[in-house]
């Protein structure tokens, strides 16, 4: 297991996966940008096709809006099976969940998952920092299991200490349990990095319970957001959390993108699953592995972007009567209609 930071370590050893690849490719993301690093990209996914390497890519038609159709023209002239999962189109039939999933499998030997897309955001353009993400390189036994059950629904794999999670069409309450369950056990710390941070109220209790029974909880969140109204239904729930003892820090060097947790230094928790509603209906992926040097990887990851975040206080939180109806009102709603859009998801999955 090798944690790496950003697509500005991911997508070099990415791409020799694929320039290596002898039998088999599978790709599976939710944006895939065809320009820039998406260049590489269908260049190397191509080029495994035309040699003979079996070559499956899976984009969301939602994520990969506006260039689903090109990526699926070229790759499949050269010889690669492409599926965008859900077109807009399925929208009319009520198929409106998504594939959030980045997972990229060679030959069963070397495995990729984390929150990271395709696209040069994550790496960093024009001198801009990139999109603070992470992902997980792995070898051996899982990634022979992982190319057993891609397409067996909801899956959990073990191999040692790790286990590997999809939430297949069984949804993502599986996935959330696994961070209550790291919360329940820890005695120390607990470091949660969350781009879109929503939490269930049961969720809430448990981070609050955390906290206030000794455990340092630090929550690390966006600053800015790729996501209209996303940050102003996070900070509705600030109050709750810093009242409770929960450290809370904003990230604005980038955009915060990375969906990853550690508990006491030796578990850690990272995949393309957000602590939101639209995550437990969504197809999503989380590792779930107690390794302590994997998981001091990820603390000094952590530890890195707290010191360059900024810290928030309860008197950060006063704002004017208007101000915070503004961003109450704003933040409920934003809240409300993610919340709402998820259950009709997963009723017309369950149907």
């Amino acid at each position: 297991m090798t944690l790496l930071d950003g697509g500005a370590e991911a997508y070099p050893q990415m791409l020799e996966a694929i320039a290596s690849a002898t039998r088999r490719v599978h790709l599976e993301v939710y944006a895939f940008d065809r320009e820039g690093v998406g260049t590489s990209f269908l260049a190397a996914l191509a080029a495994a096709a035309q040699r003979g390497v079996e070559v499956k890519v899976i984009v969301d038609g939602w994520g990969s809006i506006g260039d689903s159709g090109p990526i699926t023209r070229m790759l499949r002239a050269a010889g690669a099976k492409v599926r965008i999962y859900n077109p807009l189109s399925s929208l009319f039939t009520g198929r409106a969940w998504r594939n959030h999933r980045k997972i990229l499998l060679v030959d069963d030997r070397v495995a990729f998952l984390g929150g990271i897309n395709i696209g040069d955001p994550y790496m960093g353009v024009d001198g801009e920092p990139g999109w603070a993400d992470l992902a997980l390189k792995l070898r051996g036994d899982i990634c022979v299991q992982l190319g057993a059950k891609l397409h067996a629904g909801a899956v959990e794999i073990a191999s040692g200490p790790l286990r590997v999670l999809l939430s297949g069409f069984g949804g993502g309450r599986r996935l959330r349990q696994r961070y209550l369950d790291a919360l329940e056990k820890a005695q120390r710390e607990v470091v949660l990095a969350h781009a879109y941070f929503l939490p269930d109220r049961g969720f809430m209790r448990a981070l609050n319970r955390a906290a206030r029974r000794g455990v340092a909880v630090h929550l690390l969140l966006a600053g800015r957001s790729d996501v209209a109204f996303a940050r102003a239904a996070t900070m509705r729930l600030y109050r709750a959390f810093l009242r409770a003892g929960v450290q809370i820090h904003e990230w604005t060097a980038s955009t915060l993108h990375a969906k990853a947790a550690v508990v006491d230094g030796k578990r850690l928790l990272v995949g393309s699953f957000n602590l939101d509603p639209l995550s437990l209906v969504n197809l999503e992926t989380l590792v779930d592995v107690e390794d302590e040097v994997v998981a001091a990887q990820a603390t000094a990851w952590l530890d890195r972007h707290l010191r360059e975040a900024r810290r928030v206080s309860l008197e950060d939180c006063g704002r004017s009567g208007l101000q915070r109806w503004l961003l109450d009102v704003l933040g409920l709603a934003a809240a409300r209609f993610t919340e709402a859009f998820a259950s009709f998801m997963g009723r017309r999955r369950r149907r």
